[in-house]
């Protein structure tokens, strides 16, 4: 197996990429990119201790120009595309983190660069990677839950503790502007990979904005959910966001032939653990396990319950041509679309909305020129608004704390 010469943009989500490199065979760490000197001498240090020769840039046309197979985008989530295409047209194969994209324009040219490079672009939806959504997919493919019926996932996580460091107190912050439906893939994603089928129509629906988004200073409605359907005509819901009163990671898939459920994030061992019942195993009663394979014991030294491991570990086979559960451009627009289009949805008041599939050009070529954002810096919200509720109008007083905050953090 050739060892893969990598490029990581953005040093500071790009740690755990960093990690793996410097701990395994198969890949090796060639330079690494990030806008920010602290976030660069962080890096240094990082490399210094391990004796790691890597080149260091802050600007990205010096990073292209470094001996390089493939990128990891680790740059800010709505940021991934622009720089995807641009790597692809060089010849390099991409991982990119969530989100793939920020628009349908993006999603649109990111397939075309896809598919005329002939590179691998590998979509990093760790949460598909699960110890239990991996046995999920296991149980599905095998037969054993028969057809997938119905699923539900859930990504909810109270971002306010840490809020002012994600967002530097800055009002134009990509997490301040997005609507509450973007950031969908770790819910909706695990359920695609695991069920193997594309959506088709959605419906999306929002709470209201609280006291906690309007202590955060964010565009994006508490939660969403988003109600799916699969073009076998199962059903999935999806509820994710960043303002709940609580964390809550879970999912369960219901099949023909039997139910299984992952832990909930925060009780017992969370989602490490399987619960299932399948017809002719356990009739009628549940097993609770919890899975393991080759590479179990070696993830939980990775982030994001290992997921981070795999992610990377399926990139460069995928690479090299190797067996692989990968993510490809196309299931990682399927996963990106059900927030888009709920979105949408949600704007119309829970109308269902078609969902595109862009594996075909025709369809694509439709959605070529729209390059509608709530997180464009020249959005109009009134033409393109965040939440179908009204929006609250945020003193400057509060970024200020934030910001305020946010140095303290750092120590200054």
């Amino acid at each position: 197996m050739k060892k893969i010469k990598l490029g990581v943009l953005g040093g500071y989500r790009g740690k755990s990429m960093m990690e793996y490199a410097v701990r395994s065979d198969d890949c090796t760490l060639t330079a690494v990119c990030d806008y920010s000197k602290a976030v660069l001498d962080d890096c240094a240090r990082f490399f210094e201790e391990r004796q790691y020769p890597v080149a260091l840039c802050s600007d990205f046309e010096s990073f292209l120009s470094c001996d390089m197979d493939a990128v990891v985008l680790a740059n800010y989530a709505n940021e991934h595309a622009p720089y995807a295409v641009r790597c692809l047209k060089r010849g390099l194969h991409v991982f990119s983190e969530v989100l793939p994209v920020a628009t349908l324009k993006e999603a649109a040219e990111l397939c075309d660069a896809v598919e005329e490079s002939g590179k691998v672009y590998f979509y990093a939806e760790n949460y598909c990677y699960f110890e239990a959504v991996r046995e999920m997919r296991r149980l599905m493919q095998s037969g054993a839950l028969g057809e997938f019926q119905y699923g539900e996932g859930e990504y909810l996580h109270d971002c306010e503790p840490g809020w002012a460091s994600l967002t530097y107190g800055d009002r134009r912050h990509w997490r301040n502007t997005m609507d509450a439906f973007y950031y969908c893939t770790h819910s909706f994603g695990p359920l695609r990979h695991v069920s193997g089928l594309r959506p088709v129509k959605v419906s999306g629906f929002e709470a209201p904005y609280s006291e906690k988004t309007n202590r955060m200073g964010c565009a994006a409605a508490p939660f969403a959910v988003e109600m799916v359907t699969l073009e076998n005509g199962a059903l999935v819901k999806s509820i994710h966001g960043i303002a709940p009163s609580r964390n809550s990671v879970w999912y369960c898939v219901y099949g023909s032939k039997g139910i299984a459920e992952s832990g909930r994030e925060g009780i017992s061992a969370g989602t490490r653990v399987l619960s299932a019942s399948l017809d002719g195993v356990n009739e009628g009663k549940y097993r609770t396990y919890e899975p393991a394979d080759a590479l179990t014991e070696r993830a939980k030294n990775f982030g994001h319950e290992g997921g981070d491991l795999f992610v990377m570990y399926h990139f460069i086979r995928a690479i090299n041509g190797l067996p692989n559960d990968g993510i490809d451009v196309y299931e990682a627009l399927d996963m990106y679309f059900v927030g888009h289009f709920a979105h949408i949805s949600s704007l119309r008041g829970g109308a269902p909305v078609e969902i595109p599939d862009f594996r075909d050009r025709s369809v694509r070529d439709r959605y070529r020129n729209d390059d509608a954002s709530v997180m464009r810096p020249d959005n109009d919200f009134s033409v393109n608004p965040p939440s179908c509720h009204p929006t609250p109008s945020y003193p400057d007083s509060l970024y200020r704390k934030l910001r305020q905050d946010y140095l303290k953090n750092l120590g200054k």
